[in-house]
């Protein structure tokens, strides 16, 4: 049987050599990560919603502002293509629109018609 990739008892078991009996005197250096953080409480400044300022303020008055502000961008953002050159020219618009339904007969179904068009025919 061999050793190959098992460590010796002795190296692992470690605390023999010079100065490792103690293993606080090892070594004096310390990750920054080991370091204490975040030892501050942050505190509310007075424009961040302090109990007074949130009974003062009008919520019912500031949502309808920011819906009537979304419905205008929205209509804007419909309207942005009126005025293009090349529109609703897509290929096939009209058999897109059209209802599709399943034919379970292999020679009638909407593929093989067009199958038969574009290559047979």
């Amino acid at each position: 049987m061999t050793t190959a990739a098992r460590p010796t008892f002795e190296p692992a078991r470690g605390g023999r050599g010079k100065g490792e009996g103690d293993l606080s005197a090892l070594s004096k250096q310390y990750s920054s990560r080991d370091l204490p953080g975040h030892t501050k409480i942050k505190y509310r400044q007075p424009t961040q919603d302090n109990p007074e300022e949130v009974r003062a303020r009008d919520f019912r008055r500031e949502l309808e502002e920011r819906e009537r502000l979304t419905w205008m961008l929205t209509t804007l953002s419909l309207m942005w293509d009126d005025d293009v050159v090349f529109k609703n020219c897509a290929k096939g618009v009209e058999e897109a629109r059209k209802e599709k339904r399943f034919i379970n007969d292999t020679l009638r179904s909407e593929f093989h018609k067009k199958f038969m068009e574009k290559y047979v025919k």
